[in-house]
Order: structure tokens, then C-alpha cells, then sequence
């Protein structure tokens, strides 16, 4: 049975318990350890599998280049930093969410529950993120990164630098990726709205090419390119989607 309008709770009922700064502490540590905890456990079950993933992952980009160890603890240093970045991206719904639930707390009821439209779909997000990364920004960057090197020296890398390489380049992928939930959640509690994002449209753009042209390893234009291009692609999908969900959102708002 679907509850009217008005017989949910009026705005002026909310529970808006009012916290001290020590509760705002306790909150925000019980928030940190749920977060850490997360990325921990996950890091712990993905440390085993990882001795089989990275010879497949530094195959992919770097064939045929002998990867070196270069101290004893190196290859298992490796295997813990595959997985704490691997368990990052995995956990992104739940970080998202413990840092949605500590920045929103005095929001209505209903606004809170609308957290789980946007923090299920990052996981998702993420996954596209990391295969744009895998099937178009790597291959590219490495082999102009290939190409330079086998012009002055022989290209004999670290298992840990080349490693550390790959990671970040799906880590950044995975965030970059999170840009529509970030936007969604953003304006449905009202900090941007469709008529912001129009008339900001240019400095976002500018603001994306500046972006790529720093993340961008090899320094090449075209790495930009699909660095920022992307991000702006997402930018503009986030403000379509905003576009047809704000009628609904104010009308959900006036019945309040």
C-alpha cells in the first residue's frame, strides 16, 4: 500500500537532531572504519588471486619486455598494491555511500533514500571507466611510451613502477567515470541545476582538456583527447538525465 503525500512526513517533522562536534567525530570515525574496512577485507580476499592477474594484466601492455624484481619484497609488494586498488574500485558503492551518509545527514528522509539510485549504477561506471582505460588510452600510451624508449635504451622495467603505471591509469579511469553520480547527487540536493551547468558548459570543457593534458603520461595531444573527451561526454549525458528528473524533483518538492 503506497503511503499519499500527505500522509508522509511534512517537512517541518523531520528528525533534525542537532550534533555536537564530538558526535560529528564519532560519526565520521564510524564512517572512516566502515570505508577502511571495506577496502581491507576486500584487499585480503583479491591478495591470493592477484599473483595470477598482474603476469596477465603487464602481458597485455608491455609484451615481449622483460619485467625485473629488483629487491626481494618487490613482487609481493605489488601483489598488496594490485590488491588495495582493485578492493577501491570494488568498494566504490560503499565508500560513496558512507560518504554520502555523512555529508547529508540533515536532509529529508526522502532525499536520503535516493542515494541508492545513484551509488548502485558506480560500480558500473567504474567497470567502464577501467575498460575505456584497457581498450584505448594504455595500448596507445604505452606503445608511444615503447616507441621513445627503444630509441635511446632497451626497455628492461620494474615489476613495481610498471605495475604502479597500470593501476593508476584505472584508478583515474574508475573516478573520472564516477563524474554522473557525483553531478545526480549534487543537484538533486540542489548545489547545481541544469541552468548552471549550460551557461558553465565551456569552463568545463576547458577545465576537462587541462585535466587530461596533466593526467596524460606520455604528453601527447591525442592521450588528452581521450582523456578529456570522455569526461565531457559524461558531463553532458549527467545534464540530460538532470534536465528530465528536475520536473519531477520540484513536484516531489512542493508536495512537501
Amino acid at each position: 500500500m503506497q503511503l499519499r503525500a500527505a500522509d508522509e512526513p511534512k517537512a517541518s517533522e523531520w528528525d533534525q537532531k542537532e550534533m555536537s562536534f564530538t558526535e560529528h567525530l564519532r560519526e565520521l570515525r564510524k564512517r572512516l572504519i566502515i570505508a577502511i574496512g571495506t577496502v581491507l577485507g576486500l584487499g585480503v580476499l583479491l591478495f591470493w588471486p592477484s599473483q595470477y592477474v598482474i603476469p596477465l594484466l603487464t602481458n597485455a601492455y608491455f609484451h615481449g619486455v622483460q619485467l625485473h624484481a629488483f629487491g626481494p619484497a618487490d613482487v609481493i609488494m605489488v601483489e598488496f598494491k594490485f590488491s588495495i586498488y582493485a578492493a577501491i574500485v570494488i568498494g566504490l558503492p560503499v565508500l560513496l555511500y558512507q560518504l554520502w551518509m555523512f555529508v547529508v545527514p540533515a536532509f529529508h528522509p526522502r532525499t536520503r533514500r535516493v542515494v541508492y539510485a545513484y551509488v548502485a549504477p558506480s560500480f558500473v561506471l567504474a567497470i567502464a571507466g577501467i575498460a575505456i582505460s584497457h581498450f584505448l588510452v594504455l595500448p596507445r600510451v604505452v606503445g608511444t611510451l615503447l616507441g621513445v624508449t627503444n630509441h635511446v635504451a632497451t626497455p628492461t622495467f620494474g615489476i613495481e613502477s610498471t605495475l604502479n603505471f597500470i593501476l593508476l591509469v584505472f584508478l583515474v579511469f574508475a573516478l573520472i567515470f564516477q563524474l554522473p553520480v557525483v553531478m545526480l547527487a549534487l543537484a538533486r540536493i540542489g548545489i547545481i541545476n541544469t541552468a548552471f551547468l549550460k551557461r558553465s558548459r565551456r569552463y568545463f570543457l576547458f577545465g576537462f582538456f587541462v585535466f587530461g593534458a596533466i593526467a596524460a603520461p606520455d604528453g601527447n595531444p591525442l592521450t588528452m583527447a581521450m582523456i578529456a573527451l570522455p569526461m565531457y561526454a559524461l558531463y553532458e549525458a549527467s545534464l540530460l538525465i538532470i534536465a528530465m528528473l528536475e520536473k519531477s524533483w520540484r513536484a516531489q518538492a512542493a508536495a512537501y
